[in-house]
């Protein structure tokens, strides 16, 4: 079945422009299997529209998107003497540059105010006004209406459905963040993606998995025999395609102690192994799980 057939078939009501796009691309290469232009194109697309409506919505309140995920990000994190304009530039991905031009015109609008911080001379306090406290607490209800609206095609169960898939593809690219219900494993993980890239890029066949960049000495993997550069591709019934299946197989694991891993070692070595997540001794020990960033994953 062609990717225009699957996607086709697999959809309700009628057909979209990205339809089209697909069935265009399939008359042209019909070998090709086209169901990422699907879902990359609609992703895409989709997020302009968003984007237009919600930016419309904060224009209403002299503010941009940006302008609005800083003044979160501020009421979010408020402390005596305000936030340092370091953490905020991470928190936001941004520059140096970036962030002191967007602080600056927040400070142009009296909606937060800039000091020296005490502690390092070098770095700048950021603290919200209380204008600025008092437009967030009115933006964001009526931010909140908009998001609604543009949802308004999905049923809740359906809104929930959709969030599961995106927190899915956002943890294999920008990586997970500590789950202390979890046992820590002792394992730096990539996705799928970069599993499937570097292995590639050395001549090795691409199997999709996650990727062991790392094994931590003394941990339940490096117990389990799992070596940096094997490629995990299940754990219990699971699919390891993302660290959510991972961290879904750890809580649902059928023997208590038991977790069992088959991986890939080498050309197209395949391996057996079984992980306990019960209390371990290294645990105590074990340094503080962090988040990876750039889709790396530690567990």
């Amino acid at each position: 079945m062609s990717s225009s057939t699957r996607t086709q078939a697999g959809s309700e009501g009628p057909r979209d422009s990205v339809d089209r796009v697909v069935a265009g691309l399939a008359r042209l290469h019909p070998d090709l299997d086209h169901s990422p232009v699907a879902v990359i194109q609609r992703l895409g697309r989709v997020r302009r529209i968003l984007e237009a409506e919600i930016e419309a919505g904060f224009a209403e309140f002299g503010l941009t998107g940006p302008d609005y995920v800083a003044l979160a990000t501020l009421r979010l994190h408020e402390s005596d003497g305000g936030v340092s304009q370091r953490y905020l530039m991470r928190e936001l991905g941004l520059t140096s540059g970036t962030i002191s031009v967007r602080v600056e015109r927040l400070v142009g609008q009296g909606l937060v105010t800039r000091s020296p911080d005490p502690a390092d001379r070098r770095n700048t306090l950021v603290a919200l006004t209380a204008a600025g406290r008092d437009l967030f607490d009115r933006v964001t209800p009526a931010h909140l209406a908009v998001e609604d609206r543009l949802l308004a095609a999905l049923d809740p169960e359906q809104r929930h459905a959709l969030e599961d898939i995106l927190r899915r593809l956002l943890l294999s690219f920008e990586g997970s963040v500590p789950d202390d219900e979890s046992p820590r494993l002792g394992m730096t993980l990539a996705p799928a993606h970069v599993a499937v890239r570097m292995r590639e890029a050395v001549g090795l066949p691409a199997y999709t998995g996650l990727l062991v960049r790392e094994v931590e000495p003394g941990s339940r993997a490096e117990a389990a025999g799992i070596r940096t550069g094997d490629v995990l591709l299940r754990a219990g019934d699971r699919d390891l395609r993302s660290v959510t299946a991972l961290y879904a197989a750890l809580r649902a694991a059928d023997e208590p102690g038991a977790l069992h891993i088959s991986f890939v070692r080498g050309v197209d070595a395949r391996h057996e192994t079984t992980l306990d997540p019960s209390p371990h001794p290294a645990d105590p020990a074990a340094a503080p799980i962090t988040d990876g960033g750039n889709g790396i994953h530690l567990i």
